[in-house]
């Protein structure tokens, strides 16, 4: 490893043994741990860093840093650091994707098992101390023998796979590249083969989006996408906010297109109190999180080390974001 200069955010989640083998790591790197809401910290930091290590996305200081060779971001969606000028500059960008995917994947069959058994309507009963059924029990359905649509195959898609898969569910999944399924996944369609996803919205009970937010991906799922979904059909959006238009989201519930929705992601987060999607129909919200995985942080770890060997072996590196990972926010 160079003996240049290294920049470690202050806040990364790591205890003392977590840092004590980061640094070891980096040796014999010249470890500056910075404050970066300090911005005089920053700059002098920066003067010199050939790597930045941080807790979030990087922002215009570490683009225009004179020797930052490689930057790595300690959270999994990098959009916000996929810019034009990191890619025109030859800065190297690394993120932790994965390192919740398991959790995420949970996520996912926590709306799929809630919205299936049209739970919000006997908690609202159960608040009310009234015991009651459905008028429409037929419209109450378990998961085992449905048709689960996983568009997005990364980290959180494979672990969302197997578990889809363990419940009994047919399994369709969607990605570039055209590789072999992974674990759990029954049929793989890939738009390196020239497919696309409407074979997997017209065929699922629940169309799971896991996919990275990128120009090619904004609002993947609209008017059409919808119209194509069967009307028993159930959307669960853990990607980002912008891969559903939501004024198409919020037309597809209230005229009953699909049959409800769950959405961990929205523009804009936070969601205004006024904001319209608040009263759609069928509609489940949580806020942007993800449950806490008790060896999270180490997950992160491992991958930032793995990423250390691979710079000074000058290998490719894991999570490296591309140019196809680019998005123009309008």
């Amino acid at each position: 490893m160079t003996d240049k200069a290294i920049f470690l955010s202050s806040n990364l989640p790591f205890d003392p043994d977590q840092w004590s083998r980061l640094e070891a790591a980096l040796y014999p790197g010249r470890i500056l741990c910075v404050d970066t809401s300090d911005d005089a910290a920053v700059a002098a930091a920066l003067a010199e860093a050939e790597i930045a290590i941080l807790h979030s996305d990087l922002d215009q200081r570490f683009i225009d840093a004179p020797h930052l060779k490689w930057v790595h971001c300690d959270h999994a969606g990098l959009t916000k650091s996929a810019r034009p000028e990191v890619f025109e500059k030859g800065l190297i960008v690394t993120g932790s994707a994965g390192r919740s995917g398991p959790a995420l994947a949970e996520h996912v069959m926590m709306f799929s098992l809630m919205l299936c058994a049209r739970y919000p309507e006997f908690y609202e009963a159960q608040k009310c101390h009234r015991w009651r059924g459905l008028p429409d029990m037929d419209r109450i359905f378990a998961l085992k023998g449905r048709t689960m649509g996983i568009i997005g195959m990364g980290n959180t898609g494979k672990a969302l796979a197997v578990r889809a898969k363990a419940f009994g569910m047919t399994v369709l999944g969607f990605r570039r590249r055209d590789e072999p399924p992974p674990e759990g996944v029954d049929h793989m369609y890939c738009s390196d083969r020239g497919e696309g996803i409407d074979e997997i919205l017209e065929r699922s009970d629940i169309v799971a989006l896991v996919i990275n937010l990128s120009d090619a991906t904004r609002h993947m799922i609209g008017t059409e996408q919808f119209a194509r979904m069967r009307k028993t059909a159930y959307l669960v959006n853990l990607a980002r906010g912008a891969v559903v238009d939501q004024d198409a989201l919020i037309a597809a519930l209230t005229e009953g297109q699909i049959a409800g929705a769950g959405i961990d992601v929205m523009t804009p987060e936070p969601l205004p109190p006024e904001h319209p999607l608040w009263d759609a129909p069928n509609l489940l919200i949580t806020p942007h999180f993800s449950a806490k995985l008790p060896d999270r942080s180490e997950r992160s770890l491992n991958m930032i080390l793995e990423n250390v060997r691979r710079y000074r072996a000058g290998q490719d590196m894991l999570n490296r974001i591309r140019t196809e990972d680019m998005w123009s926010e309008a």
